[in-house]
């Protein structure tokens, strides 16, 4: 069967093939608010209580459910660590974003948000040249802006698009989300939050349509560990063999 022409393609609007199979593309001197180490993220909870390999955090986002209108995951996002709004310049950081997935036979569009996938193998720590990117022992990714020099490796290297470089100058930076010019940074899974002892993310709270679900991938009791027992899922880019902690249904 000869497949259709696929009409022009917006900025967050690709192929589902493409999307499945070969990522999604998207189209210095560092400065942090004083007294933030993003370091100390790596460290223990509490002064006795280590991060733990015990525990793999991950998030199941739901396609079907997901309006093509709503947006209240990105703004969440960006309120809950101080990212600009909707109106953004083009170099402007976005943990989250909405894309759009069309399948070119039958014309189907699907809309869901898209961000670092924490992944298992993360190639964004493969090729820091400074041990800036690095995984947590629960699974989740990060970046300590204090020794990332910018070099935008990890950029190149995520087969995802989920990070941006912050090219502005910050202001009003919030404590639990240092930022810094020059520097890279991407989803943390609300890591601050989980840490305090949070059960969600900010954008798992704020989906009205209960399209992401947020949980312990190493707790076969947990709400996301049976729903995945029980549903279909898959992960983008599993040809990589990274083993993203952000599984899909509806693609």
């Amino acid at each position: 069967m000869t497949e259709q022409t696929a009409s022009p393609k917006t900025e967050n609007e690709v192929n589902r093939r493409e999307f499945l199979s070969k990522g999604v593309a998207i189209a210095a001197g560092t400065t942090l608010a004083p007294g933030l180490f993003l370091h100390q993220m790596s460290q223990a909870k509490t002064a006795d209580e280590a991060v733990s390999d015990k525990v793999r955090w991950g998030i199941l986002i739901d396609a079907n459910k997901c309006a093509d209108d709503c947006s209240d995951c990105v703004q969440a996002c960006n309120e809950t660590y101080g990212l600009s709004g909707h109106e953004r310049p083009a170099t402007d950081a976005q943990w989250i974003r909405k894309v759009t997935v069309k399948d070119r036979q039958t014309g189907h569009v699907t809309s869901l948000p898209l961000m670092c996938q924490h992944c298992e193998n993360p190639p964004c720590v493969d090729v820091c040249p400074t041990g800036a990117s690095f995984k947590r022992e629960n699974g989740i990714v990060l970046v300590d802006k204090h020794i990332c020099i910018g070099c935008r490796y990890c950029m190149m290297a995520c087969p995802y698009k989920a990070r941006s470089f912050i090219h502005e100058t910050l202001e009003d930076q919030k404590a639990e989300a240092p930022r810094g010019k020059g520097t890279v940074e991407a989803c943390t899974f609300c890591v601050t939050r989980i840490d305090q002892g949070e059960e969600t993310t900010a954008c798992a709270q704020a989906c009205k349509h209960e399209a992401m679900l947020f949980g312990d991938l190493n707790d076969p009791d947990s709400a996301l560990s049976k729903r995945l027992k029980d549903e279909p899922s898959v992960q983008l880019r599993a040809d990589l063999e990274l083993n993203p902690g952000v599984r899909y249904q509806g693609l």
